[in-house]
């Protein structure tokens, strides 16, 4: 069975499996009075020997005080990883506790299973059972390819998830998602130039029990199921997670009790995605990590808002802050910083792969005489960029992969964006969103006013979408998806831009021989 009928089977409940055996020590049965895999199954962070398993429990998601609908009680819930999709040989299984303090959510941590395969999952609680995923582990050697996805900012009122279901008959090897997953605004709060689609839990996001309706929300869309329980995910949260434009402990809107509202959002992160027990210490939760795909790719996740400098000059777009200049600004903070060049120095891998939030390339949003640039990007916090595009020229085969900005974006990065003779340290692809901003939309004369003002960008389109690249030793292949609507549902998915990136060789004479013209579009079959 290959992943589409798998996963088509999988969600539908179709699929036919032995019988789950209680375990020996099973208690009695205190049946829950409806399905609680409501919002469905995850897997994420992958090793080599294994990865997490995610589930929440909701018999009513969208319950007003953030439980689900769930008993005050915790509620055990059994496991099974299998070699095969119908679950005839299982090859770990065990029983976890989803307790009441942390959302009736589970996170299962898998080692000692074997390199570079596929593998299978569900979870059992109470007599009910979890729709299967399917996840798989990293490989160990260079040799075998990576497909992978790279997604970011899902606003649920804006439009359907449509990007989703089409990401997720692609069939990727491994997700990666760039932040916004979710979005913090009451209904209208943020409105796309179309109106809202659909429409957000009551109020702003402000306490743990608005953070857990919310993300509950958002995990009951089935397009997103689908995509989730496709392939391992590596997530990272940008600022709509908590609140619009936060920086560090600074509130964009100046509120007091920030502090609490920020630790109650990364609690209630945490009990949503599949994270590693290890990345939620206290009032922080650490994304930024390495994952390795053998000695193909290493990926480095960055963390982009928790320990950055307040935005200069009152944020925005603006012209003429010479505070952004500063040398002493920093948008990783020290220790990330530290982790990061150390990181890329001691990379074996192939390919060096960047996964952060916000645009890294030069970007003036002014078309005419005189420049300016978005605060809260990179641009911001120049000198810190200075020191990065350093340490990428120093790094085997860099590419960054970024979000945020709700339209697709190719960019060389350059020590020097006005010196257009600059050599090339690194490619940029940024991905458009999910869903944030409504129905996308091409409008050629800015783009060409855009590109010429911004000549080491060579490709933006405004529609709805998300990346797809192929990974081998040899080069890198990518494919800008685009969705021509999202409205309404059913729209196909189309590869607008397409370009591929030879390992080892100039990343500019690269960029002119393999940004030619995308082939017809063609919807995913």
């Amino acid at each position: 069975m290959d992943r589409r009928a798998f996963l088509t089977a999988a969600t539908a409940g179709l699929l036919a499996s032995p019988a789950w055996a209680a375990p020996a020590s099973a208690a009695p049965s205190r049946t829950l009075r409806s399905d609680p895999f409501t919002l469905g199954v995850a897997s994420g962070d992958p090793s080599a020997d294994g990865f997490v398993l995610w589930t929440r429990l909701a018999v009513e998601p969208l319950s007003g005080d953030g439980r689900g609908g769930m008993p005050s009680r915790d509620v055990e819930v059994d496991w099974q990883v299998a070699a095969d999709e119908r679950f005839t040989t299982v090859v770990r299984s065990g029983t976890a506790t989803a307790r009441a303090r942390d959302a009736h959510s589970v996170h299962v941590e898998l080692g000692g299973l074997e390199p570079g395969r596929d593998y299978f999952y569900r979870f059992r609680s109470e007599g009910r059972l979890s729709p299967a995923g399917r996840t798989r582990t990293t490989p160990t050697g260079g040799t075998t390819p990576l497909t992978f996805a790279v997604a970011a900012c899902a606003h649920y009122e804006h439009g359907y998830y449509t990007a989703y279901r089409r990401l997720a008959e692609q069939e990727p090897d491994l997700v990666v998602f760039l932040g916004d997953y979710m979005y913090e605004y009451g209904p209208s709060g943020y409105t796309a130039l179309a109106g809202r689609v659909r429409t957000h839990t009551p109020g702003k996001c402000r306490t743990l029990a608005d953070y857990r309706l919310r993300h509950a929300q958002y995990k009951s869309d089935h397009d997103l199921q689908r995509a989730h329980a496709t392939a391992p995910w590596l997530v990272a949260f940008d600022d709509h997670e908590i609140e619009n434009n936060w920086a560090g402990s600074t509130s964009s809107t100046g509120a007091a009790d920030f502090a609490g509202r920020r630790a109650q959002a990364f609690r209630a992160y945490y009990e949503n995605m599949p994270l590693r027990r290890g990345s939620l210490q206290g009032a922080v939760l650490r994304v930024n990590r390495r994952v390795s795909w053998g000695t193909l790719a290493r990926f480095h996740l960055l963390d982009t808002r928790q320990f950055r400098d307040d935005q200069a000059c009152l944020d925005g777009v603006r012209a003429g802050c010479d505070e952004r200049l500063a040398d002493g600004r920093t948008l990783l903070g020290a220790g990330q910083w530290r982790w990061l060049e150390d990181g890329l120095r001691g990379s074996t891998a192939r390919w060096n792969l960047l996964g952060q939030q916000i645009m890294v390339a030069q970007r003036d949003y002014k078309i005419g005489p005189g420049r300016e640039v978005n605060l809260d990007s990179w641009d911001g916090y120049a000198a810190e960029r200075g020191r990065l595009l350093d340490a990428l020229a120093r790094t085997p085969n860099p590419v960054v992969l970024t979000g945020d900005a709700h339209m697709h974006h190719l960019a060389e990065l350059k020590r020097d964006f006005d010196d257009p003779d600059a050599p090339v340290v690194a490619r940029e692809l940024v991905a458009s969103s999910i869903a944030s901003d409504g129905d996308g939309y091409r409008d050629r004369t800015w783009i060409a006013e855009a590109l010429q003002e911004n000549p080491h960008f060579s490709y933006i389109d405004q529609r709805r979408g998300y990346l797809m690249g192929r990974l081998t030793q040899d080069e890198l292949s990518v494919d800008f998806r685009t969705l021509d609507y999202i409205s309404r549902r059913g729209a196909q998915a189309r590869t607008s831009h397409r370009l591929t990136i030879p390992a080892g060789e100039d990343a500019a004479a690269a960029s002119r021989a393999a940004a030619a013209a995308a082939p017809p579009a063609r919807p995913v079959s």
